[in-house]
């Protein structure tokens, strides 16, 4: 089985975060490779990785950093697979890597999701790979599907809460 997706993470200490990434893959039976590099401590990995990515048959990064978050940017700047950026609260709630990831300069883009929003990036990776892969969108159509019925449930839950006042 070899990987079409790859997680990256500058640290291990984002892995509580990006198994929420690895859970959507699980869960739609996509291969995923997991691996913490780092843009400031090892730029060389990060560019032998960046760079042969595609090669090796990747069709999406989900990078997550934080604090000086320049990793997914980074990756982006040297592949032309789509990169998607998870920034981590490490500090400032997380706004300093938001920031960090969201600001890419022209030509270097990085889709970005919410702070800690790992599992919307592992989301978002499936919706792009579905586009060519039509046993992909259907089962995101069934997933989708599901969040609805959810929802509706917890409508249906919430209308059995009894309260003198509660009018619905």
């Amino acid at each position: 089985m070899e990987p079409r997706v790859s997680i990256i993470m500058g640290s291990t200490s984002d892995l509580g975060v990006m198994e929420a990434a690895a859970k959507i893959l699980d869960e739609f039976e996509i291969p995923f490779e997991i691996n913490a590099l780092s843009a400031h401590r090892t730029p060389d990995a990060v560019e032998l990785f960046a760079k042969g990515a595609k090669a090796r048959g990747i069709e999406v990064i989900i990078a997550a950093a934080g604090m000086a978050a320049h990793l997914p940017g980074v990756i982006a700047a040297m592949t032309t697979l789509p990169v998607i950026g998870v920034p981590i609260n490490a500090s400032l709630n997380g706004l300093d890597s938001l920031l960090a990831i969201v600001q890419m300069p022209p030509g270097i883009p990085v889709a970005t999701v919410a702070v800690n929003g790992a599992q919307n990036a592992g989301i978002l990776a499936v919706q792009m790979m579905a586009l060519g892969d039509a046993s992909l969108a259907a089962k995101l159509d069934t997933f989708k599907e599901t969040l609805k019925t959810k929802i509706v449930k917890a409508n249906s839950d919430l209308a059995e809460i009894k309260f003198r006042y509660k009018t619905n």
